[in-house]
């Protein structure tokens, strides 16, 4: 089984994204969930996504994980969340970040000594240039997609054309440029 936690505030697209790479991995014949918790359903308050993805039925549907992945999606939550919690040795973690890698890294102690399972990229950025908005769902999925490799990324391009189908074409073409860039830029 595959488990991803997502840190990220309201807003900032991390539900959409988890539902939309539910969906991608689901019309593999994969079994999925997507689900996530608010503390506060606020625009800007903290808040966690989840996915599941197992060839299996799922028939857990507790938000208790073990994630092989974790995203951080708005930088400040990799200072203020526990991003290390119920994590093992082989968690994988995918930072929205400006900082340098090793920058990065020095200033949260919870992931020295795990440089090599710590990849960075700035979603933000990048989604600001190519879509017009701070929302860095689709590039952290850029950047999943090259560090897992669970998915080839033209194939995963085309089915999230797909699923972001009901948005103007000019919003779509923009998120297919923001998931390249993340899937080339991740460090």
């Amino acid at each position: 089984m595959l488990e991803i936690r997502w840190h990220s505030r309201a807003g900032q697209g991390a539900v959409t994204g988890a539902k939309g790479l539910a969906s991608v991995l689901a019309a593999t014949g994969k079994q999925v969930q997507a689900f996530s918790f608010y503390g506060s359903a606020k625009r800007g308050a903290g808040m966690t996504a989840y996915n599941r993805v197992d060839d299996n039925e799922l028939l857990n549907h507790e938000r208790y994980m073990v994630p092989d992945y974790v995203f951080v999606i708005d930088p400040g939550l990799a200072y203020t969340d526990n991003i290390t919690e119920d994590c093992t040795d082989k968690t994988q973690y995918i930072i929205t970040s400006h900082l340098p890698k090793d920058e990065l890294i020095s200033l949260i102690p919870e992931l020295q000594g795990l440089e090599e399972r710590v990849y960075v990229v700035d979603c933000l950025k990048i989604a600001q240039e190519t879509i017009g908005r701070p929302i860095p769902n689709t590039p952290v999925l850029g950047a999943f997609m090259k560090i897992s490799q669970v998915h080839p990324i033209d194939d995963f391009k085309e089915a999230m054309k797909k699923v972001l189908a009901k948005l103007p074409q000019k919003i779509v073409d923009a998120n297919m440029l923001a998931i390249q860039r993340a899937y080339d830029e991740v460090k």
